[in-house]
């Protein structure tokens, strides 16, 4: 009976190990797909390259290393079409050896910031400084012209950060009071500059403007719409009759918003009332105030 006893322990035995083996292998399954897992999720990362990231990387470590740092234009663009890293032969060990130097490339110690800016300040000037030139030659001819007929006093010169403001009094020479029609004066003002502002690469802005006296018509509700009237109509006399196309032009109305001399000052219900034909500059928006600075010096 010892015996039989003994064969059954040794059977139980049998089945408890059996059972632990059963375990063992679920674990070293539950421990494969989780590396399986990771393993996808390392290589879906690794596919997502930044190439500004990439490029950044890869520069700072041939800087680091000593290897040339490429300044041509598209030099950043560090991967080919098919998304693998463009070739190249960084020098590791960061000695001169035997390798070939790219006459178009340059160490980054050559690379002097200061100077970088210093170029490109000096190339922004050069630029408005050519600008100021064309828009000061335009105003002697528009002066000339006015001159030639007869209109000497018919418009104002002068620079801001937007180009060259030509100013048209309104008080009885482009309209009468209240109102947005042209008068013949302003017709001739408006014929003789004509030729010239079409001859101009340039485009223009026509801004209305009035005094602050409030106004109230049957026709205008306010100075807002007489001012955007009044700019509106100078836009389509300069598209109708010397042919100025309207994608050139834009129009503007800015009420009392914008005056040349304070409220309280006698003559600002004169010369607050006028409409400005502005020769916008060709340069950067950034560039403006030193267009207005240079272009009102003598």
């Amino acid at each position: 009976m010892s015996g039989g006893g003994g064969g059954k322990r040794r059977g139980h035995e049998e089945e408890h190990e059996e059972h632990e083996n059963h375990e063992r292998w679920l674990v070293s399954y539950a421990d494969m797909m989780t590396l399986l897992m990771v393993l996808f999720i390392v290589l879906f990362a690794i596919s997502q390259v930044d190439s500004r990231k990439f490029a950044a990387l890869k520069n700072g470590l041939s800087v680091g290393f000593g290897a040339p740092v490429e300044i041509l234009t598209g030099g950043d663009q560090l991967l080919s079409p098919g998304g693998g890293v463009a070739p190249d032969d960084p020098n590791l060990s960061g000695a001169n050896g035997n390798q070939r130097q790219n006459p178009n490339q340059v160490t980054a110690a050559q690379v002097n910031p200061e100077k970088v800016a210093e170029l490109v300040k000096a190339t922004e000037q050069e630029a408005v400084k050519k600008e100021v030139n064309n828009l000061k030659k335009a105003q002697e001819e528009l002066q000339k012209a006015l001159t030639k007929a007869g209109l000497k006093n018919g418009a104002t010169f002068r620079f801001n950060e937007r180009g060259l403001v030509v100013t048209i009094a309104t008080d009885n020479v482009l309209f009468e009071n209240a109102s947005a029609t042209l008068m013949p004066r302003g017709e001739k003002i408006l014929r003789t500059l004509g030729p010239t502002l079409r001859a101009l690469p340039n485009k223009l802005s026509v801004d209305g403007h009035t005094n602050s006296i409030p106004i109230r018509t049957a026709q205008f509700r306010n100075n807002w719409e007489l001012s955007g009237e009044r700019a509106s109509n100078v836009l389509v006399y300069l598209r109708n009759t010397d042919q100025i196309p309207y994608r050139r032009m834009t129009f503007t109305g800015f009420a009392d918003t914008q005056p040349r001399l304070p409220a309280d000052d006698p003559k600002s219900v004169v010369v607050n009332r006028r409409v400005e034909i502005v020769v916008l500059a060709q340069v950067d928006t950034s560039s403006g105030r030193a267009v207005e600075d240079l272009g009102n010096s003598k």
